[in-house]
């Protein structure tokens, strides 16, 4: 089986890494850009519009606020950044936010911190993935009737292109990025040059007027809708936390490295916000939340059949022309790093993921690295719970949007806060007054950040809440409790087995060894279990066959006395021809007649060397080895014999030497298995005639 599933495997991710190439993986600063910026630099293409459109209640007079509104969401970046250079230089093992509150804060505040960042990392996969369908359907037809068909395989695609490692994901990652940010400020720059020799650029948009859904707005109702607008725009600040999260997967000096590609992306995404808005200023951009009615042509709405285009696009094609080849260009890769946005989320969720199940708060599978040593579990795990949401929603980004960024703000404040104790804690035993200065400066920044962060939470939780951020906030409820019930249930496993202090107090030894070797044929494999029990010299040794066929068990039973076999054979009636049950009432017998009697039970079983061959042999053995599990007091040892199938596929495995088996990068080197460790694969049963 292993074999059949293999190949496919090397086909998508490729061949398995030694653990010692892990080095090899790690990224320099200009695939690490790509990489973990994707998310905060794509969203500058949509979070101006969503500044526009929530000024748009008010009407188009409103829309001098927004370069404001954009500054305003430019402190709060800078700030952020700030802040997140610091936690890389404090906390540089790749915990972020949920290590920063942990230790500054508690385990609930982290644990916290971990729920919303899981939540936001989801949603950034679906909402980032709904909004590249939507825009790829504008061009392929395909999409708009098959939008969640489309956005699940680009979810399952990313996933494959991850498990392939982090640094191939970065070099795939790197051109598209890259040509995203260089569109945009070629689109800047040719719009100021135009700007300063005269040009009149004029939006697709520009001829319309907003019909404001409330006239003479002012007072706190106006107050709050810029406070709306700049939560909006902060959108724009997704993602920024996702390089705190992933300073294991720089090269070093590790730290330096992450705080250096933080610095550039708020850099990169602050300018081209700036631009986007001013340019859509400048060429009178106009967006509504329900353009068919809100948007109005010469006093007439425009109707249904209007097609509202992004901000982004609308300024490319008043800068550049409709259909130019550099507009088209910006457009397609507009398009491409709203895709790759979720690349954020596939490599910040599996180390968050493998941080938290070293804690003990997630399975610890998620801690294991793959074979091309990314967190393939928590890779696997991150686009199963996506594919799941956009399912739910229809890959309707409208929809998904109301649900996100609830979970980074809450994660932002609860760092920043962290951060400010953690200043505090630090400056109560500083004594140099150059490194006093410092941690009072950043103290101050993080304050700020936090002040601010805190602020755009609650307008979010405000504004947003009943139109879906509740789903967001359920989601952390439940992933909160999940991690304490998997806490609770590891403490509790670790108590259970935990050694004892007094000597010899859980060493003590069974007053007596009860064999039992299942005979189901008397056959080589059985012959060899019995030698095997013998050498083991328990206190009694008994061989049992389980009567469903009586012509066969008086065979059995006739060839076990003419080969005078020294080992009794005990034979189960079985009238309704199961085999598990009554050998486990037998054993639970034994075990009440002898409470402190050890029972040692031995199965005969073959090891095959084809996938197919597992499905030509009985396996009621493997169900009888599960329920003796559960029985205290029993124990249940695999005698294997091989097939002549198997040692051919051990010869091509011999062939195919310098190929390395999945998961032996993790284990390392091991020794050859003694006869009874092997890993069986087809058992045989103990019921006569079944074998």
């Amino acid at each position: 089986m292993s074999k059949l599933t293999d190949l496919p495997k090397r086909i998508l991710i490729g061949r398995a890494l030694r653990s010692d190439k892990l080095g090899e993986t790690l990224l320099p600063k200009r695939l690490a850009l790509p990489v973990f910026a994707s998310d905060s630099l794509s969203s500058v293409a949509y979070a101006p519009g969503e500044v526009l459109l929530v000024l748009s209640i008010a009407g188009g007079a409103a829309y001098h606020y927004s370069p404001w509104i954009v500054v305003a969401v430019a402190v709060v970046m800078f700030t952020v950044v700030a802040s997140y250079r610091q936690n890389v230089h404090a906390y540089p093992s790749g915990g972020g936010d949920y290590e920063v509150a942990t230790t500054n804060l508690g385990p609930r505040a982290g644990l916290t911190v971990a729920s919303a960042l899981m939540v936001d990392y989801v949603l950034t996969v679906a909402v980032s993935i709904a909004s590249g369908i939507e825009n790829l359907g504008s061009a392929v037809p395909f999409f708009v009737t098959h939008k969640v068909l489309g956005a699940v395989a680009v979810i399952f695609l990313l996933m494959v292109m991850n498990l392939r490692g982090v640094r191939e994901s970065g070099t795939i990652f790197a051109i598209p990025t890259y040509a995203f940010v260089f569109g945009v400020f070629c689109m800047i720059a040719w719009g100021i040059l135009r700007i300063a020799t005269g040009h009149d650029m004029q939006a697709p948009t520009a001829h319309l007027t907003i019909h404001a859904e409330s006239s003479g707005i002012g007072g706190f109702a106006l107050v709050f809708l810029l406070l709306r607008a700049f939560s909006s725009g902060c959108a724009a600040l997704t993602g920024v936390e996702a390089i705190s999260n992933g300073v294991p997967a720089f090269r070093k000096p590790k730290s330096k490295n992450a705080a250096t590609t933080l610095a550039l992306i708020g850099l990169l995404a602050v300018t081209m916000l700036l631009g986007i808005i001013a340019l859509a200023v400048n060429t009178k951009v106009r967006m509504a939340e329900n353009p068919a009615s809100d948007l109005l042509d010469h006093g007439r709405p425009v109707g249904p059949g209007f097609t509202q285009n992004p901000v982004i696009a609308q300024v490319a094609e008043a800068v550049f022309g409709h259909n130019s080849v550099p507009f088209i260009f910006l457009a397609t890769a507009t398009a491409l790093v709203l895709f790759l946005a979720a690349n954020t989320a596939y490599n910040g969720f599996p180390v968050l993921g493998s941080i938290l199940a070293q804690d003990r708060y997630l399975p610890r599978q998620l801690h294991t690295r793959g074979d091309r040593l990314a967190f393939s579990n928590g890779i696997v795990l991150l686009a199963g719970f996506a594919a799941v949401l956009v399912v739910i929603y229809g890959a309707d980004s409208t929809r998904l949007i109301q649900l996100y960024i609830v979970g980074v703000f809450v994660s932002f404040t609860l760092s920043q806060t962290g951060m400010v104790r953690h200043w505090n804690r630090h400056l109560r035993t500083e004594t140099d007054p150059a490194k006093r200065r410092h941690m009072i400066r950043s103290r101050a920044i993080n304050t700020f950040g936090g002040f601010l962060t805190g602020l755009v939470l609650v307008i979010v939780l405000l504004t947003k809440f009943t139109h879906g951020a509740w789903v967001a906030v359920v989601g952390m409820v439940v992933f909160y409790a999940t991690m304490t019930a998997i806490r609770r249930h590891y403490t509790r496993v670790s108590e259970e087995i935990a050694a004892g202090d007094a000597p010899g107090e859980d060493y003590v030894l069974p007053s007596r060894v009860h064999s039992i070797v299942l005979v189901s044929k008397l056959h080589k494999p059985t012959l060899r279990a019995l030698s095997y029990a013998k050498l083991m010299r328990s206190d009694s040794l008994e061989a049992l066959s389980v009567n469903v066929d009586p012509q066969e068990t008086k065979a059995l039973q006739g060839e076990w006395h003419s080969r005078g076999i020294d080992v009794p054979l005990k034979v189960l009636d079985s009238p309704y021809r199961e085999i598990t049950r009554p050998i486990i009432d037998y054993v639970k017998g034994l075990r009440r007649n002898s409470p402190r009697d050890v029972v040692s039970i031995y199965i005969p079983e073959y090891v095959v060397g084809h996938w197919y061959e597992h499905l030509l042999h009985n396996q009621s053995a493997l169900r009888l080895k599960g329920r003796l599990l559960f029985t205290p007091g029993v124990m249940v040892t695999s005698v294997p014999w091989q097939l002549e199938s198997s040692e051919a596929a051990k010869l091509r495995a011999r062939r195919r030497a310098d190929w390395n088996a999945p998961g032996s990068i993790r284990r390392g080197p091991v020794a050859a298995p003694r006869p009874a460790e092997r890993e069986p694969s087809a058992p045989v049963p103990p019921g006569g005639g079944k074998g």
